[in-house]
């Protein structure tokens, strides 16, 4: 526990950072971070030197995996806004985990979402992302964030005083947790997965930046592999050839 820390608490569905915590003859491995409380606790392994009560550290946090996390979390607001779009205003956030280039959302929708209204959501997600538009956080009152239009977390209770983060002029949400500077910082976004988790409530599964990147390419190779095993002279050909 530190008086103060640039390392992410889990919260908000966003996972908890990791790291390093360094100091006069001693290493400490950050491998998450939680809260308890109004304190941070960094949990790890002590990888040399010893701990003790007082003493001066540096907390370096794993800033590529926090940059996979921002551009996940980015990601979940440009879903949610999409969703909004194309399936309708009643599918509004149940829960979510963001982790890095990895999103997981949970939204209220009697029924699965169609493969048409996929596409249209991924295309509206990656329009918006093409389109870079900035990212601002501001704190102010509950009312006036509410008066304005964010968006909540249904059946959460939030404190007077709350952090709203905007999307260009399109998404506004209350949320606590760390966020790119514009969308185009996201790369791609693809959807991998629907699927329903409970009565009324839908699941999307998506990758963004690295690992979206690596999911095209992945099944570009597959669709290689499963032409030459049926000896198909393009991918395209594979359906009739089945």
């Amino acid at each position: 526990v530190l008086n103060r820390s640039s390392f992410y608490g889990e919260a908000g569905g966003q996972v908890g950072d990791t790291g390093t915590l360094s100091g006069s003859g001693f290493q400490f491995n950050v491998i998450d971070t939680q809260r308890e409380g109004d304190y941070l606790v960094h949990i790890g392994h002590l990888k040399s030197g010893v701990l003790q009560l007082g003493a001066d550290v540096t907390a370096q946090i794993d800033a590529a995996r926090r940059g996979g996390i921002r551009r996940a979390h980015s990601a979940t607001h440009l879903l949610h806004n999409a969703l909004h779009k194309i399936v309708g205003e009643h599918a509004l956030q149940r829960g979510s985990k963001v982790d890095r280039d990895t999103l997981r959302f949970d939204f209220s929708q009697p029924r699965p979402v169609t493969s048409e209204q996929l596409a249209q959501i991924e295309d509206e997600i990656n329009r918006r992302i093409a389109e870079g538009a900035s990212v601002q956080a501001q704190e102010m009152p509950l009312q006036e964030a509410q008066k304005l239009g964010a968006m909540a977390l249904f059946g959460e209770k939030y404190p007077d005083r709350v952090r709203v983060v905007s999307m260009g002029d399109y998404s506004k949400e209350l949320c606590g947790g760390t966020h790119l500077s514009n969308t185009g910082q996201v790369g791609l976004c693809k959807i991998v997965s629907e699927e329903g988790t409970q009565k009324g409530v839908r699941r999307i599964t998506a990758l963004t930046g690295e690992r979206a990147l690596e999911r095209v390419r992945h099944d570009e190779e597959l669709l290689k592999k499963l032409a030459q095993l049926l000896k198909t002279p393009q991918p395209s050909d594979l359906p009739q050839r089945v």
